[in-house]
């Protein structure tokens, strides 16, 4: 292995062109210093390091063709080329496609993988993706999911149809439905939770939420789908996509999301790590795509992930 080396970057400028128009900036960043850490990234924006047109801007500041971006100079220290992906994670992401065309990618999102890299792991499913296909550096994330979150996840494999899913998403045109374990049995066929969440870092610089009335609209519908035992299936569907939405509006209502390790019921969770749940039992089941977006599926579903989908039948068969 070589030694550590302090490569030093000299400061830069970039122009948007019309196909990185309306990308926020922050994401922006991310694609073109994906080897600086994020929390880097924002100390950046936050000190006005990063200027657009010569003005500080925030996080959320969504680009415009013709802008001009100042990159500041910065530091980062290598140790050589990295290790590649293990095989089984370049497995896992090669099985998972579920559907493709020029446009759009969709894969079945395997439980255990980050989207992007980050919070100490060097590939996540992008990242996976980029090491496995010729394509690989036009693709772009649509949305997020968690880590131990399974599912239906949106690949674009170009900025203007990455432009079109972002704006379906914020106007709530593509709608997005989960299947979740709940603890408790619900007393109603559905719940709807309407209370604004605000996201925050904790000490180590992860991602939280909580309700606050300085927080984002934030909507979810609970619908039952059965009970088992001293807990409740239901579908899940969110009007908003906020950072842990789902998890934050399900312990609100005392319905925690079984396997929650955030928001979640200690005890709750022992009891059904003891059965066989060793993650969050929450899967992203159906992405429903509006006509605006033409030419693709106006359904896209997956069942639940084969670990989940046993866990209920061992957890059918505990006495109550």
């Amino acid at each position: 292995m070589s030694p550590n080396q302090n490569k030093k970057y000299p400061v830069s400028y970039v122009q948007i062109s019309h196909d990185q128009a309306d990308r926020r900036i922050d994401n922006f960043l991310f694609t073109i210093l994906a080897n600086i850490p994020k929390t880097r990234v924002y100390r950046m924006l936050r000190r006005g390091e990063v200027r657009v047109n010569s003005k500080r801007i925030k996080q959320n500041y969504r680009l415009q063709e013709g802008d001009n971006v100042r990159i500041p100079p910065f530091s980062m220290i290598s140790n050589g080329e990295p290790s590649p992906p293990p095989q089984y994670q370049l497995d896992l992401v090669m099985n998972a496609k579920i559907y493709e065309d020029p446009d759009l990618l969709v894969i079945n999102k395997p439980p255990g993988l980050l989207v992007h890299s980050g919070s100490g792991s060097s590939y996540g499913v992008i990242e996976l993706l980029k090491f496995i296909r010729n394509d690989g550096d036009q693709l772009h994330l649509a949305h997020r999911l968690d880590k131990h979150t399974s599912g239906v996840l949106l690949i674009a494999k170009n900025h203007l149809y990455l432009r079109e899913l972002q704006a379906g998403f914020r106007t709530g045109q593509i709608k997005k439905r989960y299947i979740a374990l709940l603890k408790g049995q619900m007393t109603e066929d559905v719940i709807e939770v309407n209370k604004p969440l605000q996201r925050n870092l904790d000490r180590d610089g992860e991602r939280l939420s909580r309700i606050s009335d300085k927080g984002k609209v934030s909507i979810s519908r609970f619908k039952l789908i059965r009970t088992i035992n001293q807990a409740s299936l239901a579908e899940v569907e969110i009007m908003t996509g906020r950072t842990h939405q789902i998890r934050v509006h399900a312990s609100s209502i005392g319905h925690p999301v079984a396997g929650d390790d955030k928001y979640g019921d200690k005890i709750f969770n022992k009891s059904l790590k003891k059965l066989g749940l060793n993650r969050l039992f929450l899967h992203a089941s159906t992405i429903h795509l509006p006509e605006m977006l033409s030419k693709k599926p106006q359904l896209i579903k997956t069942d639940l992930f084969r670990d989940l989908d046993e866990f209920l039948i061992e957890y059918d068969q505990v006495q109550p």
